[in-house]
């Protein structure tokens, strides 16, 4: 079987599972899917384990010849960014600009040497002599948070207005600076050069602000299309090149396509929503996106639960994974609660919004396909190499983020909508 007839495979089976779960198990989509696909996963490999399938083993071999670093980083995350940009009030971000950059940008920061410290202490304590840069490494990619799952649950159950502008719009541009983060760490880490501060400054600064700046080019040059032309048909494919050749020519001239993506998606679903559409329009791009939106996020927690099938697991690398849960926790929970002691000094918060943030805080495909992307066979430890240990590692911080944390995330958002109720002059 091909990728191409395994991709629609896996998209039947993905919808197949959201539309029994709206009857049976009545879970957010997202986790249900995801908590199917690990399903799948089992039974798969129960039956190639004990039974000469071939069907089975087709499956198998299809999600092994998969290149989920090129299929998430290179193809579907620029689609998800830019649909997910679309939906953000620039007036509502505007309310909260300081709070979203300073969580996106020195959040993400802290927790990535909050990881990456308590990751080299950890694995150092029980006999793997992991260098501080590697462990530096695992903290980059797994610091950047999901905003799919949540979003979805806060949206349903009306969350307090501030604390879901500050997921989204936190979780939206925290992708681009995980990933900004990560690729400079992983040149260094990888070069065999030594790092200087100013070479590291200037690949950030190159990687962050030379995405910003494109994705304003971008957006400009789609508005001013947009706006000269009459044909809705002509307008949905100019906002379509966007996320393709956009992301693709980014990432060819050496800067942060998601960073691109974000800016470009703000701009067109807040000035050229209003002002280059017409009323008919609005309404068919709104539907367009939120389709391809709705079609990517089932097909990828599909295949981040299929994963499980092809990953060289060992039961060392699976105590480390679920060692490095709680850790990651608590990196989110100081990263977030140390930055909320400042916010506080100058506007009230919901008391339950640290809370919110770093349970809320999921971890979903860009971390494996980051993980994903770490070379092969570069460095060995106690036997195992570097590339699987971080990949199963990520692969179940990854997955007990989605079903646990996102499955139990709503008591607390309900309990802060019934506090906000009884005082309905407190600032949200």
């Amino acid at each position: 079987m091909n990728a191409w007839y395994f991709l629609c495979l896996l998209s039947v089976v993905a919808i197949l599972i959201a539309f029994s779960n709206q009857y049976v198990l009545k879970l957010q989509t997202t986790i249900a899917i995801t908590t199917g696909s690990v399903v799948i996963s089992l039974l798969l490999m129960g039956f190639t384990q004990f039974y000469d399938n071939s069907f089975t083993e087709s499956i198998t071999t299809s999600v092994a010849s998969l290149n989920f670093n090129m299929l998430l980083l290179n193809g579907m995350l620029g689609f998800l960014l830019f649909a997910g940009a679309l939906e953000i009030d620039l007036k509502l971000l505007k309310n909260q600009r300081w709070e979203i950059a300073i969580m996106a940008f020195f959040s993400t920061l802290i927790s990535t040497f909050i990881v990456g410290g308590l990751c080299y202490f950890a694995f150092h304590l029980l006999g793997w002599e992991l260098p501080f840069i590697y462990c530096l490494l695992f903290g980059a990619l797994i610091s950047p948070t999901d905003p799919i799952a949540v979003l979805a649950i806060i949206k349903k159950m009306n969350a307090p207005e501030k604390i879901s502008v500050q997921v989204e719009g936190e979780s939206l541009f925290n992708d681009g600076i995980g990933l900004v983060v990560f690729t400079t760490i992983f040149a260094v880490a990888f070069s065999g050069e030594t790092a200087t501060m100013s070479g590291v400054a200037e690949l950030f600064l190159v990687d962050a602000v030379g995405g910003v700046l494109f994705g304003l080019v971008m957006a400009l040059i789609a508005h001013w299309l947009i706006r000269t032309s009459h044909d809705t048909s002509i307008e949905l494919l100019i906002t379509l090149c966007i996320p393709t050749a956009g992301y693709a020519l980014a990432n060819v001239i050496g800067i942060s396509g998601p960073l691109a993506m974000v800016v470009s998606g703000i701009f067109i679903g807040n000035v050229t929503h209003s002002k280059g559409f017409s009323e008919a329009s609005q309404t068919t791009m709104s539907h367009f996106w939120h389709t391809i939106d709705a079609f990517l996020n089932s097909l990828l927690f599909i295949l981040i639960g299929l994963l499980l099938v092809v990953l060289p697991v060992t039961w060392a690398e699976v105590g480390l994974g679920i060692l490095m849960i709680p850790v990651v926790l608590l990196a989110r929970f100081i990263s977030v609660g140390s930055v909320y002691t400042i916010f506080r000094r100058f506007r009230e918060y919901d008391p339950h919004s640290v809370k919110i943030l770093t349970w809320g805080g999921l971890r979903g495909g860009l971390a494996l396909a980051m993980a994903a992307s770490i070379p092969q066979g570069k460095l060995m430890i106690n036997g195992a190499d570097y590339h699987t240990l971080v990949v199963v590692v990520t692969y179940i911080v990854v997955i007990f983020s989605i079903i646990v944390q996102g499955s139990t995330i709503s008591p607390i958002i309900q309990r802060s909508i019934e506090e906000g109720a009884k005082k309905p002059n407190q600032s949200n």
